[in-house]
């Protein structure tokens, strides 16, 4: 009778060992980051604004470079006329200005990296914020990322939730944006 006891429990253990546990279903989604930063347009007004700041910039120093060329040119013809003391001279001023040109675009080009790249280091900030809040939100266990640092190399359509993303991170751009510039006019009314 032990033995038939004894077998029976060996025979449920052996029997609940080999049962499988339930395997929970998860919510996963992903996000085309590439697409998404395209299309949030608060990432499409920086890159816009940086352009035509650089634009501007290049106008400025395109203009004093013409002013040296044209210099230079003059300096070609009257370099034999006016003696080879005035050539020295007038030379190593047109090379230092030359210099100070160049040092002037490399700085321009730096700054506006620099302050194109702590802001655009803002947004994705913003945007890793709002993709969290919104996973939360929505029910999701995980939402992966494509793009440039992949970490999804494939998915079901079906799991793409890039273009809801982008449309909401939008709405509450253009609802934050409306109360920003109501403050700024509010301020502005005050001085």
């Amino acid at each position: 009778m032990k033995k038939v006891v004894v077998m029976a429990a060996v025979l449920v253990a052996a029997v609940a060992c080999n049962k499988a546990p339930e395997a929970k279903e998860y919510k996963t989604a992903y996000i085309d980051t590439v697409k998404l930063m395209e299309d949030y347009n608060e990432a499409k007004e920086l890159q816009d604004k940086f352009k035509t700041q650089g634009e501007v910039k290049g106008r400025e120093l395109e203009v004093e470079a013409r002013k040296l060329e044209a210099e230079k040119a003059a300096f070609q013809q009257n370099a034999m006329a006016k003696g080879q003391a005035w050539a020295q001279q007038k030379y190593a001023e047109l090379q230092q200005r030359a210099q100070q040109l160049a040092y002037a675009e490399q700085a321009i080009a730096q700054q506006m990296q620099a302050e194109g790249g702590s802001k655009r280091d803002s947004i994705v900030e913003k945007v890793r914020k709002f993709i969290k809040d919104y996973g939360k939100k929505e029910g999701y266990d995980y939402i992966y990322g494509t793009g440039d640092a992949a970490s999804v190399l494939y998915a079901k359509d079906s799991y793409d939730i890039t273009k809801a993303v982008t449309k909401a991170l939008n709405d509450k751009y253009a609802t934050e944006g409306k109360k920003s510039e109501a403050k700024s006019e509010k301020k502005e009314v005050k001085k």
